[in-house]
């Protein structure tokens, strides 16, 4: 049977249509990477006069120029939702702020550190520093005494890492000297309920505290900040991505981009929200802590 020309035409384009439906995306379709922001001063700040200026929301544009080969799109989470998505296997997402801890390595690939920050610990109400000075020794706050005693109760924020020794504490205490909360302003929340004298004490790093402090309209003065006895002075921050192919392949491009950024364009950018006398410790002591402590 003979064919028309402009049928053969027809049938070379449907072949080429059927082969092509079967080829893989070209290596330039981008891929969408959520980032996944919680509101955390100093590292990430939502709203007010100082929204967008913290350490990783000017990180984090960085990452995106030299990360051309992916969308970036940006979801605001409080905790407990962002571990529930960094699970899920189906969509590529990633957290530039999170510790690194023996659960979430379960499901997260982590990069090697982005920043060092100083390390969580505990505020208390400077009215109540007499209160609790059987707690304090050397300056530093004796949380497993304070969790044994049963007698007070402290504030922290639900599924979240406050590194190894503080989350091994608080996960053998009495669960009602605990106050979790969940909501995406846990930090403010609780800083409310410990002014109202609900609570003694509250988690959590020091310019965080401050920042959200002066948020409720606390003054930072009227508190009083020290870090856990026995827990180490500084604290690696790490960015990390759903535990799947997709995951594993961004993160090797992350630590590329990683490395072409100077640690000290980072510490200087962190520095800039602590107290003097804290500022001074971080920029002296966070080479020697790196040097002297491996990653995990």
């Amino acid at each position: 049977m003979t064919v028309s020309p402009a049928r053969r035409r027809l049938l070379q384009l449907c072949l080429v249509c059927a082969i092509a439906s079967e080829w893989p995306l070209s290596a330039h379709a981008e891929e969408t990477l959520t980032w996944l922001l919680r509101d955390l001063p100093p590292v990430t700040i939502f709203e007010g006069p100082q929204k967008g200026q913290g350490v990783l929301d000017r990180l984090l544009p960085t990452l995106s120029e030299r990360l051309p080969e992916y969308r970036h799109q940006v979801m605001h989470v409080n905790r407990a939702r962002g571990n529930q998505m960094l699970r899920d296997p189906t969509t590529l997402t990633c957290d530039p702020s999170l510790l690194w801890t023996t659960e979430r390595a379960k499901y997260v690939v982590f990069s090697a550190q982005a920043f060092v920050s100083v390390s969580n610990g505990v505020t208390i109400r400077r009215i109540q520093q007499e209160e609790l000075a059987a707690f304090i020794d050397e300056g530093q706050f004796d949380l497993q005494a304070f969790l044994g005693s049963r007698t007070a109760r402290i504030g922290a924020t639900a599924e979240r890492s406050y590194g190894p020794l503080i989350d091994e504490q608080l996960k053998g205490a009495d669960p009602n000297t605990l106050a979790f909360h969940y909501g995406n302003d846990a930090l403010g929340s609780l800083l409310q309920m410990q002014r109202l004298g609900r609570l003694e004490a509250v988690l959590g790093y020091a310019p965080e505290i401050r920042y959200h402090a002066m948020q409720q309209g606390i003054a930072p003065e009227d508190l009083m900040f020290f870090p856990i006895k026995g827990s180490a002075p500084y604290q690696r921050t790490h960015i990390g991505c759903s535990d799947t192919p997709q995951g594993h392949q961004a993160i090797q491009r992350i630590d590329q981009v990683l490395r072409e950024i100077p640690q000290e364009q980072l510490q200087a950018s962190y520095a800039e929200w602590l107290d003097p006398v804290m500022r001074e410790h971080y920029l002296q002591d966070n080479p020697s802590f790196f040097l002297d402590s491996p990653e995990p």
